[in-house]
């Protein structure tokens, strides 16, 4: 009797075992395509939204304004392997000091962010961090979290598309992802920038400038409904400690300084 039970407890443990061992051989992201209509979903959400800026927004394309943002991006692209025409980046014309990245790879600056950045490599430290978003797909991540997955596959789909829309542009606009994703982009950017023998430090130096702007309205702008900026400033700052840095500027001053000349007049 005692053999008959310890047979059958071997039987159940190798079915067990060659269940799990099917189980594991199964891809199962390919079984049911969850990637596929992932991307899809992302895909069509982040051309509606951009639908609805397009609709309601002054967008920048002065063929010489978007050449010399391509200067500054470029560079960050290259040296990362990021490739740049998979990015579709716009420029509009908004006082606001924002940045925000979108479903499908849009990432949108606005006009008020770029005059008010000293520095370029303070502007490249910032689309860096969006970028970093986009690349760690942290903008589904966020809206998952926040909105829900099954409402996102509803919005890409269904007849309320432009309200959800509008909702998940305010979603990504004006508040922050949670921290670990924050830092996360933060140091990306950073070791993008190294990468590039861009100066990290005045992306830093933006920071603290923003954390002590008194005049930034609360709950817009790309630092002021960020968690902790000047935390944020520190730890930049100490992982570049005793970092060998290089500073190869990626256009000239004078054509930094024209560059935001011309945004202003737009």
């Amino acid at each position: 009797m005692m053999k008959k039970t310890l047979v059958q407890g071997l039987i159940i443990v190798a079915g067990f075992f060659l269940i799990w061992f099917g189980f594991s051989q199964v891809d199962f992201m390919t079984l049911f395509k969850v990637k596929e209509r992932t991307t899809n979903i992302e895909s069509k959400l982040g051309d509606m939204i951009w639908s609805q800026i397009e609709d309601n927004e002054e967008i920048i394309r002065n063929d010489t304004v978007v050449k010399t943002l391509d200067k500054l991006i470029d560079p960050i692209c290259e040296a990362n392997n990021i490739e740049r025409d998979s990015l579709k980046i716009y420029i509009i014309k908004k006082d606001e000091i924002n940045a925000f990245a979108l479903p499908n790879n849009y990432l949108v600056v606005y006009s008020g962010l770029i005059e008010d950045c000293k520095k370029q490599e303070a502007l490249q430290g910032v689309l860096g961090h969006e970028i970093g978003h986009i690349e760690k797909n942290h903008v589904m991540k966020k809206l998952s979290k926040e909105i829900g997955y099954s409402v996102l596959l509803a919005a890409a789909g269904g007849s309320k598309g432009g309200q959800m829309a509008r909702e998940i542009l305010k979603t990504l606009s004006s508040s922050a992802y949670d921290r670990k994703l924050e830092k996360e982009a933060d140091i990306t950017s950073v070791k993008y920038m190294i990468k590039a023998h861009i100066d990290p430090k005045p992306m830093a130096d933006f920071m603290y400038q923003m954390a002590q702007d008194k005049k930034m309205p609360e709950g817009f702008g790309w630092i002021a409904d960020h968690p902790e900026s000047e935390e944020r400033a520190r730890y930049i700052l100490d992982y570049i400690k005793g970092k060998k840095l290089q500073n190869k500027s990626s256009i000239a001053e004078k054509d930094w300084k024209a560059f935001q000349e011309q945004i202003a007049k737009e």
